[in-house]
Formats: structure tokens, C-alpha cells, sequence
């Protein structure tokens, strides 16, 4: 297990933005570059609280905002994983394919 030090994005406590809205973007960042694939579990709640030194109730909240925004889905007993996200590089109906 590599240990890399802190993570790569900080939270910031005395933000006006709650940490769970804080982590969720964190997260959302790391689906959207492809870090988090499709059909991948993301880290557990316990995972997410020791990495980035929040409560295991804020990592909670998190990924109830994650489910929120269709980015995660939970599958009672295994865990969440990133939802399948609509590409723009397959052509969409009524666009042309030239």
C-alpha cells in the first residue's frame, strides 16, 4: 500500500461549504478524469473518512450527494460504485455520424 502523504485536493473546514459538499466534488473531480471508473466501487465510507480526516458520518453524507447527482450508485450489501456516465463521443440520435 502506497502512502502518498495528504491527498492531492485539501478540505477546507472553514469554508462556507459544507465538507461533505467539499469531498463530493473531490470525488466527482476524480469519476470525471477517469480515476473512478464506470462499474468500479469507489472507496468505502470508512476509506474515504481516514483519507481525508473527516467524520465516517460526513463520508456518509457524501456519498448520499454523490447518489444525489447520479454519479453513484448503492447496491445494499456490496458497496457504491460510479454510475455509467452518457459520453459525448458516441453520436447521439440526430447527429450525424460524418
Amino acid at each position: 500500500m502506497s502512502d502518498s502523504g495528504a491527498p492531492k485536493t485539501s478540505l477546507d473546514p472553514m469554508s462556507a461549504r459544507p465538507l461533505y459538499v467539499q469531498l463530493a466534488d473531490v470525488i466527482a473531480a476524480k469519476i470525471a478524469s477517469g480515476e473512478l471508473a464506470p462499474d468500479r466501487p469507489i472507496p468505502s465510507e470508512n476509506h474515504l473518512a481516514d483519507e481525508y480526516g473527516v467524520a465516517r458520518l460526513t463520508a456518509r453524507r457524501t456519498a448520499q450527494e454523490l447518489r444525489e447527482r447520479g454519479l453513484i450508485v448503492t447496491v445494499r450489501g456490496k458497496g457504491s460504485f460510479v454510475a455509467e456516465q452518457p459520453t459525448g463521443d458516441a453520436p447521439e440520435e440526430g447527429e450525424p455520424n460524418t
